[in-house]
């Protein structure tokens, strides 16, 4: 099965879609986006195929983005991929690619949504959120 995550593994939200991928029996491709960034070229498509803008796709919180002054509405699509290029911590996660695909998993249940296989069994979030009941059902 051909899934790859864009990860961070110091992220609850990142570390929820992952556990989510597993529980449906699927080991994926992870990136570690911060220490292999994506190229451009893929970092577009990415934003692209999930269907957000750009600016949908930084990340503010725990961010250099206020310091940055990348709230001004004067800067384009390019000066911003520029940004999250040079400081790959802009870039919001998790992004998942299935062949149903492609996902910014915020929350991480979104992914859901593109898993070409069912959930395998229960599953609660860090948090304890049940997500997935015992049957392996989405839990609304």
């Amino acid at each position: 099965m051909d899934i790859t995550i864009y990860h961070n593994p110091d992220c609850g939200t990142s570390r929820n879609t992952l556990a989510l991928i597993r529980n449906a029996g699927i080991e994926p491709t992870i990136i570690e986006y911060l220490k292999t960034p994506p190229a451009r070229p893929v970092l577009e498509d990415l934003i692209a195929k999930a269907g957000l803008t750009v600016r949908e796709a930084i990340r503010n919180k725990g961010t250099p983005y206020a310091h940055l002054g990348l709230d001004d509405p004067a800067l384009t699509d390019d000066d911003l991929l520029d940004v999250m290029l040079q400081h790959p911590i802009l870039i919001n996660r998790p992004f998942v690619v299935t062949p149903w695909g492609v996902r910014l998993s915020r929350p991480s249940e979104a992914v859901l949504d593109i898993l070409p296989l069912p959930q395998k069994g229960p599953f609660a979030k860090e948090d304890g959120e049940l997500v997935i009941d015992a049957e392996g059902n989405r839990i609304v």
